[in-house]
C-alpha cells in the first residue's frame, strides 16, 4: 500500500511538472520593464441601475465641476425652477432639479447612460458625436436624446510668462485635466492636429496652477465658458496669462473661432488686448426614458417649465451665457426629446398664427411700414403674454 502511495505521489508530480513546462512554452515572456499588453474587453450596450431615483419628483443633471459655467449653468436651473411653484404641506414642490457634480466628459454621458438617478447631463457637442462615431459607448444612439443646445465653452489654455505660444509647449509637462474630462480628450485632439507634442499631465485645475507656480508643469487646459469665475480672479501679478490657439484649418470642420477680451478676463487681459482661442458647442441631453414612464413624465414636466420660463433666465442675475442660448436650434444627426420638440412646434405654429391674423388686422388699419409692423407686434405680444400670465 505504501508503495502504491509513493508511486501515485510520483506520477503527479511528474504530470504536474509537465503542464509547468507546457505553459512556460506558449505563454509569451514579458520583461519587467516591459508592461503586459491586455486587450481591451468590447463594450456592452450600457444599462440603467435597476434601482428607482431618489424621488419621483427630482430630476437629476450631471454637470461639470464647481468652478465650471456647466456647473453655474445647472445652478441657475435648480434654483430658478425651484422658485415660483405651488409647495405642498411638508414644503415638497412638484419639480426638483439636483444638479449632480461630474468632470464634464465622457464620465457625464456614463452616468446619465447608467445610474438611476440621472435624467439629464450637460455635454460638448463634439465629445458626444465622438463617442457615437468609435462607439466607445455602444447604443449610445438609442439611448441618448437632447433637449436643447445650450452655450459655446472657450479653451482656456494658461500658462506662465515665459511661455509665449503653443511652440514653447514641445517637450514639456502640460495638464489636459483629469482623465477622460472634455479638455482631457479634445485637448489631446487638438495638439495632435497643431503637431504639437507635449508629456501629458491629468491633474485638477488647483493642483495645476499650484504646479505652474512653482515652475514644474508648463501650461494647464480649461474647457469651459467664459467667464470662469475662479479663473477671473486670477492677476496677471501671478504670471499667468491666456496663451492663444489659433484657428487653423485642421481645427475648422470640428471647432469654433472665439476671442477673449478685457471684459472677460480684466485681471488677465490687458487693456486693449485680445486673445484668441477656439470653442466648441455644449448640449443638454437627457436619457431616452420609455414613453409613458414616470421618468419620461418628470422629465416632460421639466421641459415645459423650463422652456416656458426661459427668458427668466436672460437676466443680469443668471449667467451671461443663457444669452447664446437658442431653443430651436438643432443638433445635426441627433434626435431631439419628443416633448420638446413638440413645445418648440406649439410655439412656432401659434406665432404664425397670430402674426397672420395680426397682419389682417394692421391691413384694415392701413399700417405699411415693415419697422412700425414688427414694433407694434412685439408690443402686442408682450401684453398678450402679461394678459395670460405668462
Amino acid at each position: 500500500m505504501r508503495v502504491g502511495l509513493l508511486t501515485a505521489f510520483i506520477a503527479v508530480a511528474w504530470l504536474g511538472q509537465q503542464v509547468q513546462v507546457a505553459l512556460a512554452q506558449t505563454r509569451p515572456s514579458v520583461s519587467p520593464s516591459e508592461p503586459a499588453k491586455v486587450s481591451a474587453p468590447k463594450e456592452s450596450p450600457p444599462r440603467k441601475e435597476a434601482g428607482v431615483a431618489v424621488s419621483p419628483y427630482t430630476a437629476g443633471l450631471v454637470t461639470g465641476p464647481p468652478q465650471s459655467t456647466e456647473f453655474a449653468i445647472a445652478q441657475d436651473i435648480a434654483t430658478t425652477l425651484a422658485s415660483g411653484q405651488e409647495t405642498g404641506p411638508r414644503g415638497e414642490v412638484a419639480l426638483r432639479v439636483l444638479p449632480m457634480v461630474g468632470n464634464g466628459g465622457i464620465r457625464n454621458i456614463r452616468d446619465v447612460l447608467t445610474l438611476a438617478g440621472a435624467d439629464m447631463a450637460i455635454a460638448p457637442f463634439v465629445l458626444v458625436d465622438r463617442l457615437r462615431e468609435t462607439r466607445t459607448i455602444a447604443d449610445i444612439q438609442n439611448k441618448l436624446v437632447y433637449i436643447t443646445p445650450l452655450f459655446v465653452e472657450e479653451f482656456h489654455l494658461l500658462a506662465p510668462s515665459e511661455i509665449r505660444s503653443l511652440a514653447d509647449l514641445e517637450g514639456k509637462r502640460v495638464n489636459l485635466g483629469e482623465e477622460v474630462s472634455a479638455a482631457a480628450v479634445l485637448g489631446r485632439e487638438v495638439l495632435n492636429r497643431l503637431e504639437v507634442k507635449i508629456s501629458e499631465l491629468n491633474l485638477g485645475l488647483d493642483a495645476a496652477l499650484d504646479g505652474m507656480r512653482k515652475g514644474e508643469i508648463f501650461a494647464s487646459l480649461l474647457v469651459s465658458g467664459k467667464p470662469v469665475n475662479l479663473l477671473a480672479r486670477y492677476a496677471q501679478a501671478d504670471g499667468i496669462h491666456l496663451l492663444p490657439i489659433p484657428y487653423s484649418k485642421a481645427l475648422q470642420q470640428d471647432y469654433l473661432p472665439s476671442t477673449f477680451r478685457r471684459e472677460d478676463y480684466p485681471n488677465i487681459v490687458g487693456s486693449g488686448e485680445s486673445v484668441d482661442t477656439i470653442a466648441i458647442k455644449c448640449a443638454l441631453f437627457a436619457y431616452n426614458w420609455p414613453t409613458r414612464s414616470e421618468r419620461f413624465q418628470l422629465l416632460e414636466f421639466f421641459v415645459e417649465t423650463l422652456f416656458s420660463r426661459f427668458p427668466e433666465f436672460l437676466g443680469d442675475a443668471h449667467h451671461p451665457k443663457w444669452r447664446e442660448v437658442n431653443l430651436h436650434e438643432v443638433l445635426p444627426g441627433w434626435r431631439r426629446f419628443g416633448p420638446a420638440e413638440r413645445w418648440l412646434q406649439r410655439q412656432s405654429g401659434g406665432e404664425a398664427a397670430l402674426r397672420k391674423a395680426f397682419g389682417r388686422f394692421l391691413e384694415q388699419k392701413r399700417t405699411s411700414n415693415p419697422p412700425d409692423r414688427e414694433e407694434l407686434f412685439q408690443d402686442f405680444m408682450r401684453w398678450r403674454e402679461r394678459k395670460q400670465g405668462w
